[in-house]
C-alpha cells in the first residue's frame, strides 16, 4: 500500500498560505455528470471557521441536484486535499471540497465524493477489508483542431491532428511524412510520436499537483492518443487523482494551442480510449486478492470478480455514462464487449495482470470504464459489485484465455454481453440497483435522478436528432 501524507489541520493550511505568499484559493467540487466545478476566493478571506461552517453556494444552478426553493448548499474544503494550481497567473492554493445541507450540516446525498466516502465506511463496517485501492488507467486524445456543430438544418464535427495518417498527403510546406498509421499508434520514438514533450509536460505538472506518475506513452490509435500510467491510491484519493489528472491534461494541451479530450470515441474504425481500473481490497496491511486459485487469486477475489461481471451491465450506465462511449464498446478494438476474466488477455472485461508475482501486487484490472465516467461513482460502483460477491459468493465461472475476437459464433452465443447503448444500461441499472443500496451508499434519489438525467437530457436529445450518416443511408430514398 502507498504511504499517506499526514493528513493537514485547518490551521497548517493557513500557515501553508503564509508560507507560498498565496494570493487566491480556489474551491473545487464535482457536479452530479461529473464535472470538475470551482470558485475562487482571496487567500485572506480563508479562516478556520471555512473548514467547520463552509461556504455557501447557490445547488440549484448545477445539474441534477437542488430545486430553486432549496438552492442554499455549503462547500466544506478539505485540508488535506490542498495543492497549488500550476496553471493559475497568481499563486493559488486549490483545495478539493465536500457538500453538505446548510440547516442539517448533513453530507448532500448527490454529491459524488459523499458517495464514494460513504462506500469506504460500508465496506469497513462490513469487515471485509479495511482499504479499497484504485489504480485508474486513462487513455486521451490530443487535437490540433476541433470543430463541431448542431443547428436545425445541419450538424458536423471535424477533429485535426498533424500527426494523423488522415494527413499524409496535406501540404504542410513540407510535409516531412512522419505520421502515426491507423491502429499502429502503440509505443512510436519521436519524431512520428510528435506528442512526447506535451506528455511530458503533463507528468510532471501532474506531480507539481502531488501524483505520482508511472510513465506515459503514445497509445494505440493515430492522432495523438496518450496515456498517462499513475500510481494507485485509496479509492477517494483516486477519484481526486482522476480529476487532477483531467485538469493537467486539458491545461497543458490548452497551453500549447492544443486540445485534449476524453470522449471515449471520437474518432470511426480506430481505438477508443478507456478508463482501465486496476483494484484490490486490503485487511491490516494485507492484499487480500493474492491467493491460490485461477492466477494466484483468492476466494475474495474470484468472488469479488464475479460480482463485477454479474453487475457490468448495470455498472455500465455509471463506468460507461455516454451515448458515445458505446461506440467503443465495439469488437475489433480490444475493448470489452464480453463478459468474461482471463489472465493476460486484454479482450477481456476484466484482465488479471501477470507482471509480478508477488502478493502485494494481486489485482483485477477492469476494463470496461471509460474516462467519460464520474470517478467517484464508477470506483463506489465497483467496490459495491465486488463486496456483493464477496457477500454472496458469487463464482464468476471458469475463465475465458482464448482470444475472443477470433471465436467462431457458436462458441460465443452463450456468453454475457455488455449493453449495446447507453438507454440498454439504464434499464440494466433500473432493474438491477439494490447491490448500489446497501448501507446507504447509493440511495434511491441518486438513482432515480442519475437513469432520468441520462434519458433525458442525453438519450433523448441524441435520438431525436438526424444523424450525418442517415443521410449517405437514406436520402436518396
Amino acid at each position: 500500500m502507498p504511504t499517506r501524507e499526514p493528513v493537514r489541520t485547518p490551521r497548517e493550511v493557513l500557515a501553508f498560505l503564509r508560507e507560498r505568499e498565496v494570493k487566491a484559493v480556489d474551491l473545487r467540487f464535482m457536479d452530479f455528470p461529473g464535472l470538475w466545478k470551482h470558485f475562487t476566493v482571496p487567500a485572506g478571506a480563508v479562516t478556520e471557521d471555512v473548514f467547520e461552517d463552509g461556504i455557501g453556494f447557490d445547488g440549484s444552478s448545477l445539474r441534477g441536484w437542488m430545486p430553486i426553493n432549496e438552492s442554499d448548499m455549503l462547500l466544506v474544503p478539505q485540508p488535506e486535499t490542498l495543492f497549488i494550481d500550476p496553471f493559475a497567473k497568481d499563486v493559488t492554493l486549490a483545495m478539493l471540497c465536500n457538500i453538505q445541507d446548510p440547516l442539517t450540516k448533513e453530507d448532500y446525498s448527490k454529491d459524488p465524493r459523499n458517495v464514494a466516502r460513504k462506500a469506504v465506511n460500508y465496506m469497513k463496517s462490513t469487515g471485509t477489508a479495511d482499504a479499497a485501492m484504485v489504480g485508474p488507467s486513462l487513455e486521451f486524445f490530443v487535437f490540433d483542431d476541433v470543430r463541431f456543430d448542431q443547428t436545425t438544418h445541419s450538424a458536423f464535427y471535424s477533429v485535426d491532428s498533424a500527426e494523423a495518417a488522415w494527413n499524409t498527403g496535406r501540404r504542410e510546406k513540407p510535409n516531412l511524412g512522419y505520421k502515426v498509421p491507423y491502429r499502429q499508434g502503440y509505443f512510436p520514438c519521436p519524431p512520428t510520436d510528435a506528442t512526447h514533450d506535451l506528455r511530458s509536460e503533463m507528468m510532471l505538472a501532474m506531480e507539481e499537483c502531488g501524483l505520482t506518475v508511472e510513465s506515459h506513452h503514445h497509445q494505440k490509435a493515430t492522432a495523438g492518443q496518450s496515456a498517462i500510467n499513475v500510481r494507485y491510491d485509496d479509492l477517494v484519493s483516486a477519484a481526486d487523482a482522476v480529476l487532477k489528472y483531467k485538469y493537467v491534461v486539458k491545461n497543458v494541451a490548452r497551453k500549447h494551442g492544443k486540445t485534449a479530450t476524453f470522449m471515449p470515441k471520437p474518432l470511426f474504425d480506430d481505438y477508443g480510449s478507456g478508463m482501465h481500473v486496476h483494484v484490490s481490497l486490503w485487511k491490516n496491511g494485507t492484499n487480500l486478492f493474492a491467493g491460490s486459485d485461477y492466477s494466484n487469486l483468492s476466494d475474495a477475489a474470484m468472488y469479488a470478480l464475479g460480482g463485477l461481471l454479474k453487475h457490468a451491465p448495470a455498472l455500465a450506465a455509471i463506468t460507461n455514462p455516454t451515448t458515445n462511449s458505446y461506440k467503443r464498446l465495439v469488437p475489433g478494438f480490444e475493448a470489452p464487449v464480453n463478459l468474461a476474466y482471463s489472465q493476460r488477455n486484454r479482450s477481456a472485461a476484466v484482465r488479471i495482470p501477470v507482471y509480478s508475482a508477488r502478493a502485494k501486487s494481486k489485482r483485477l484490472e477492469y476494463r470496461v470504464p471509460d474516462g467519460a465516467a464520474n470517478p467517484y461513482l464508477a470506483f463506489s460502483g465497483m467496490l459495491m459489485a465486488m463486496l456483493d460477491g464477496i457477500r454472496n459468493k458469487t463464482h464468476p465461472g471458469p475463465p475465458l484465455d482464448k482470444d475472443i475476437y477470433d471465436m467462431p459464433p457458436e462458441e460465443l452465443k452463450d456468453l454475457p454481453r455488455m449493453p449495446a447503448t447507453l438507454d440498454e444500461a439504464l434499464t440494466a441499472l433500473e432493474r438491477d440497483h439494490e447491490f448500489l443500496l446497501q448501507g446507504g451508499v447509493f440511495t434511491e434519489d441518486v438513482v432515480e435522478t442519475w437513469v432520468r438525467y441520462k434519458r433525458e437530457e442525453e438519450v433523448a436529445a441524441v435520438r431525436v436528432r438526424p444523424h450525418p450518416y442517415e443521410f449517405s443511408l437514406y436520402y436518396d430514398i
